[in-house]
């Protein structure tokens, strides 16, 4: 029976690659998209590199809100990785073609780190909800173990999230046509491209997808409800305003993650469009981790005080520098 279905598996699958449209135009408009993209991605790695070694070097931001704020970065940076550096290329070189395994790990790569950061977001709701509710105990509930134990739930939970939609995706027969109408190997564009009827995959997928973002976004949202209504309580205006500037960083990643990322793969009356789609997917999967290290560098006073030491130190370790070569010659 096995072999049976494998044989009928290879015969029904004799595309050995996928072209990737992305965004088809003159070569002049490509070039400008090229460098536009590269700018951006340019910006994201320097920006989240610049979040983690400012978070590792201070040892005022040795707390669980900026090792989780660290990890964030780790997860923007291949989360950007895993589409741009392809696209890229394919602006430049013109050549759209990827390989059916080279497609499906991008695919993985993607998904798997989507929905880590979706799993760590709503951890980092959970500890401000821990910090303004639970001020008290708030060290003691959120200690080293349980953030290191979060963080790992959260890296486990994004990698075994979409192995099931993986693992459809991978066996589906793929005969022909294979140009994915988008910059990256996404999953609706797949299904698309597949040789037999895919409804009952693409529920399958579509269930997963809500089950994860929805269930965390949820989660989220729960949080600040609680958090809101612990603000509303502190008598003071200057009290309230302190403790929700300590959120209005998360809050504004969370808007502008889950407002994209909810429409693109919980919306079913918007997954056939997709010119659209590839327009707020660049939102989501681009423009959000370049905005990420912004929001917290210049919404947060305890950011922008370890970068100031951290730029302080670089130019005095280059006086230092300047004035010991001077010395010797």
């Amino acid at each position: 029976m096995l072999e049976k279905w494998l044989e009928e598996h290879l015969n029904h699958t004799i595309v050995t690659k996928f072209i990737i449209l992305a965004f088809p135009n003159t070569r002049k408009v490509e070039i400008s998209l090229f460098f536009l993209f590269l700018i951006m991605y340019l910006l994201t790695m320097t920006g989240n590199i610049i979040i983690i070694i400012t978070v590792k070097t201070d040892s005022h931001l040795q707390t669980p809100m900026y090792f989780f704020l660290g990890n964030l970065s780790l997860l923007d940076m291949g989360y950007t990785s895993s589409t741009v550096p392809k696209l890229l290329s394919i602006l430049l070189t013109n050549v759209h073609t990827i390989s059916l395994p080279g497609c499906f790990l991008q695919s993985y790569c993607f998904f798997f780190l989507g929905s880590a950061e979706c799993f760590l977001l709503a951890v980092m709701a959970y500890d401000r909800y821990v910090a303004i509710c639970y001020p008290l105990r708030y060290s003691t509930i959120m200690n080293r173990s349980v953030c290191v134990f979060l963080v790992i739930g959260c890296w486990a939970g994004g990698c075994l999230s979409p192995l099931v939609a993986a693992i459809v995706v991978i066996n589906l027969p793929f005969c022909g046509p294979n140009v994915i109408n988008h910059f990256f190997c996404d999953i609706p564009p797949l299904l698309n491209l597949a040789c037999i009827d895919t409804s009952l995959t693409q529920k399958i997928v579509f269930l997963l997808s809500a089950l994860v973002i929805l269930s965390t976004f949820m989660s989220t949202v729960v949080s600040y409800i609680y958090i809101t209504i612990t603000i509303m309580k502190i008598p003071s205006s200057h009290g309230r305003h302190k403790a929700f500037s300590t959120c209005a960083s998360h809050l504004t990643v969370v808007s502008l993650y889950y407002g994209t990322v909810i429409f693109m793969y919980v919306s079913p009356n918007t997954r056939s469009s997709f010119n659209m789609n590839k327009i707020i997917a660049v939102v989501y999967s681009v423009v959000t981790p370049m905005l990420n290290p912004m929001i917290y560098s210049l919404r947060n006073q305890d950011m922008k005080t370890a970068l100031k030491k951290i730029i302080l130190k670089i130019k005095v370790n280059g006086k230092e520098l300047a004035l010991s070569k001077e010395f010797f010659l």
